[in-house]
C-alpha cells in the first residue's frame, strides 16, 4: 500500500511538473527573439590606418540598369556624394580599405596594397537612404545592395597625387 502511494504521488509529481512546463513553452513560445535580447549590438568601427590615410582619393562604381542591359561606371571621391545621371539616385563613398579586413567590429586594412579593395558606402533614393554598407572588388555579390533595377559594384580605385 505504501509503495503504490508513493507511485501515486510520483506520477503526480510528474504531471504537475509536465504541465508548469508546457505552460512556460507557451509563454516563450509568443515571443519574438531581438537580437537586442542578448545584449547591446556592437557598433562597428573603422579604422583606416596610418600606412593607407590620404593614399587614395577616388573609387570607380559601375552602376548597372537590370532592365536595359546597359553598365556605366562613376568615379566618386572618397568622402564625397555622386548623383546617378538620369535616377533620384546618389551614391556616398565614406571610406575605402584597400586591404579590407575585419575582426569583430572593427574594419580594418592590413595594408595598403589591393588584395581585397572594399568601399564603404551610402546609397540614396531621393531623401530615404536605401543601403548603408559595403562594396567588396573580389567579392561583387557579399552584401550586395538589393534595389529592383539597379545594381553597383566596386569596379575600380584611384590612389591619391
Amino acid at each position: 500500500m505504501q509503495q503504490t502511494l508513493k507511485t501515486v504521488i510520483f506520477v503526480l509529481m510528474a504531471l504537475l511538473l509536465a504541465a508548469g512546463c508546457k505552460k512556460k513553452e507557451e509563454q516563450n513560445s509568443g515571443a519574438e527573439v531581438s537580437p537586442s535580447s542578448h545584449g547591446p549590438k556592437k557598433e562597428s568601427v573603422i579604422v583606416e590606418p596610418d600606412s593607407v590615410k590620404g593614399k587614395w582619393k577616388a573609387v570607380k562604381i559601375a552602376v548597372s540598369d537590370k532592365s536595359t542591359k546597359k553598365e556605366a561606371v562613376y568615379t566618386v571621391g572618397i568622402g564625397t556624394q555622386f548623383s546617378i545621371p538620369d535616377t533620384n539616385l546618389a551614391v556616398k563613398v565614406e571610406s575605402f580599405l584597400p586591404d579590407f579586413t575585419m575582426s569583430g567590429a572593427v574594419m580594418t586594412s592590413q595594408s595598403n596594397e589591393p588584395k581585397n579593395p572594399a568601399a564603404r558606402v551610402r546609397i540614396y533614393e531621393g531623401d530615404k537612404e536605401i543601403f548603408k554598407g559595403w562594396l567588396f572588388s573580389l567579392y561583387p555579390t557579399t552584401h550586395a545592395i538589393q534595389h529592383p533595377k539597379f545594381g553597383f559594384t566596386l569596379v575600380g580605385f584611384i590612389p591619391a597625387g
